[in-house]
């Protein structure tokens, strides 16, 4: 804002003569004009006195060219609401204006009121036709948040005025309509594929060919409910060879996702919920972090570091073969079941995990479940025979939502027995984040259901009997039980109910 105080100071000394910009030319390609005479979005309204662009309120005619210049990058750096609004209020704002390096379209920037009934792309469409397209480095139309809005007409001749060589960043953001879009490839030449860095791309069709070309700057590749067949996608990577990361979200036309050698840059891998993959392998070197939300493991990725694997019908093939995962160190399951018609986990098999992973150093198990589907330690005490083998890296383990089930007690005590290195174990007996870890952006713990709560004291009383006695005197045993400030309400409730013959002391 200081910077552009001094700019336009500069201005004043040098302009023939004063005034307050009144009006913006019809050409700025902002859809409200400044007679004040209807509603604006923000992208359009005059600036009010809390507005940066606000305070700018001299017309410079006749700017020199190496203020103008300046003037330009000051007016790049703004927001995009904000460069808008400069535009309206000062004809030296106008040029920049129309090169605006990013133009970031959503239903907060375009200034919608309402989720529906207002036409968004009709705005965008009159921007869009007034802007040059030179120098566009970001391009991105968000349609999250809106609904009854289909702009697949216009689509094409947007992509056509700002995709052009030059071009980092490409987000087309869609709502789920009655009509597909098909995402034109030939937008997408020599030029753009020269420069394109991060493509990210919802409820679309896409179906690039061997003919498409290489993308030399290609970092980032997201698609979601995409329409692309397992060869087009492999099509597609094998044109990225710089790809860092790939995101596959709802993709139902992909059934085998092979990722080749050839993708060396490749070190993050999410795929979530393509339930119709069959096949995954991946030979990409370099590949060391997986997210996974589904039910298959990958067939073969034998360099991955870190693996989050999330499964919301509490099933997950664990592997069988040995070594299968030589480099993996940071392992996390979250087993999701919130209903009764989904069948018992068998934790215990989460074992093979630890046999198929000997450098594997962290452990975290979230067990999200509104009731303890389980047989209790307390109906059958006698753990099955423990089968040794050791593990010389594993340091952390945590297990969230842990319960009485006595299957879950079988996982610890073989954790405890097998596990030489360990030096912390942490059993929570609620799941979810807590309201003190800094990454709980909710500032709260998850509200709990009943049943998890009237859980929590038979679980701390299996882990006084069955579980405290085996922590040997190097591993540091931290029991969690339901926070004192979010779960006061629920756990007051559980102690009024009678009838229970564990104690509901907490």
């Amino acid at each position: 804002m200081l910077a552009l105080n001094r700019i336009m100071s500069m201005q004043r000394d040098t302009a023939t003569g004063s005034g307050v910009a009144g009006k913006s030319e019809p050409g700025a390609g902002l859809i409200a004009s400044s007679t004040g005479k209807r509603k604006r979005s923000p992208c359009e309204q005059d600036g009010d006195s809390d507005s940066q662009a606000g305070k700018i309120m001299r017309s410079t005619p006749d700017l020199p060219e190496q203020r103008l210049d300046i003037l330009s990058r000051i007016h790049f750096l703004l927001p995009m609401r904000e460069a808008a609004r400069a535009a309206c209020l000062s004809h030296a704002f106008l040029r920049p204006w129309r090169c605006h390096p990013n133009l970031i379209f959503n239903k907060d920037t375009i200034g919608l009121k309402k989720t529906y009934g207002e036409n968004f792309h009709h705005k965008i469409d009159r921007i869009l036709r007034n802007h040059s397209g030179i120098s566009l480095k970001s391009f991105e139309v968000d349609y999250a948040g809106t609904c009854r809005f289909d702009g697949t007409s216009y689509f094409d001749s947007w992509l056509q005025i700002a995709v052009k060589p030059g071009i980092e960043e490409l987000t087309l953001w869609l709502g789920e309509t009655r009509r597909i879009y098909n995402f034109p490839c030939s937008v997408l030449s020599d030029g753009v594929q020269n420069s394109l860095r991060h493509l990210k791309i919802r409820c679309c069709a896409l179906h690039p060919t061997a003919e498409l070309g290489p993308f030399r700057s290609l970092t980032s590749l997201c698609l979601c409910r995409v329409n692309i067949k397992s060869e087009e996608l492999e099509c597609l990577l094998s044109n990225s060879l710089g790809l860092e990361h790939l995101d596959l979200t709802h993709c139902m036309e992909i059934i085998c996702l092979k990722i080749p050698c050839t993708l060396q840059q490749l070190t993050r891998l999410d795929i979530f919920e393509c339930s119709s993959l069959k096949v995954l392998e991946s030979k990409a070197p370099n590949l060391s972090s997986f997210f996974h939300r589904g039910f298959r493991l990958p067939s073969t990725m034998p360099n991955l570091e870190t693996i989050v694997i999330e499964s919301g019908h509490e099933v997950v093939d664990a592997p069988t073969l040995p070594s299968k995962f030589l480099y993996l160190k940071h392992l996390r399951i979250r087993l999701i079941s919130v209903s009764d018609i989904s069948r018992p986990y068998d934790y215990f098999s989460l074992v093979s995990f630890l046999e198929a992973s000997p450098s594997l150093e962290t452990l975290i198990l979230d067990v999200t479940a509104l009731r303890m589907a389980h047989e209790s330690i307390f109906a059958d005490s006698e753990l099955r025979d423990m089968p040794e083998h050791r593990h010389g890296c594993l340091k952390s383990v945590t297990i969230c939502g842990f319960s009485s089930a006595k299957i879950l007690v079988e996982l610890t005590c073989y954790i405890l027995k097998n596990a030489v290195s360990l030096e912390c174990l942490t059993l929570d007996t609620i799941y979810g984040p807590r309201c003190y870890q800094q990454d709980n952006k909710f500032e709260r713990c998850i509200p709990m259901a009943d049943g998890v709560l009237m859980e929590t004291p038979r679980a701390r009383v299996a882990i006084r009997t069955y579980i405290e006695n085996k922590v040997p005197p190097t591993v540091k045993l931290t029991v969690l039980e339901p926070c004192n400030q979010c779960h006061a309400t629920g756990k007051w409730r559980m102690l009024s109910q009678p009838g229970d013959s564990i104690s509901l002391s907490f």
